[in-house]
């Protein structure tokens, strides 16, 4: 039950975090980002928020910082709106899944033969052309 339970708050939280950060939160460093994940604890009193900031490094960066000082601010809001008992700390950390699955996907593009390099496709059969 508990499992279920967080993994509800988690999207609630999910979904509510990513627009207080576009419509309430008004520190400039705030860039574009993308709001991807949230893990509750299942004791309630810690939520990770994984994002994926845009821009260069340094502004990757700026963003990262800028989420950290906003998130009393958040849990204060979300706290009043969501009406549960224990608000958890929200965390802010960089979400670096996407980045290693392309490198997986460019790591298995060079290993694997594509179709568009005039292999046989599955099967080890070419396509017929004759009508």
């Amino acid at each position: 039950m508990t499992s279920r339970r967080t993994s509800r708050l988690g999207q609630q939280l999910l979904r509510e975090i990513s627009l207080k950060i576009r419509y309430s939160v008004r520190d400039p460093d705030v860039g574009g980002l993308s709001v991807t994940g949230v893990d509750v604890g299942a004791d309630l009193w810690l939520a990770r928020v994984y994002v994926v900031p845009s821009g260069s490094p340094e502004e990757q960066e700026r963003t990262m910082a800028a989420l950290a000082r906003a998130a009393p601010f958040l849990r204060s809001s979300l706290g009043r709106e969501l009406h549960i008992r224990r608000m958890p700390e929200l965390r802010f950390e960089r979400d670096d899944s996407i980045e290693a699955a392309r490198r997986i996907d460019d790591i298995l593009r060079e290993v694997l033969p594509g179709d568009s390099q005039g292999k046989a496709p599955r099967g080890g059969q070419a396509e017929s052309t004759e009508s």
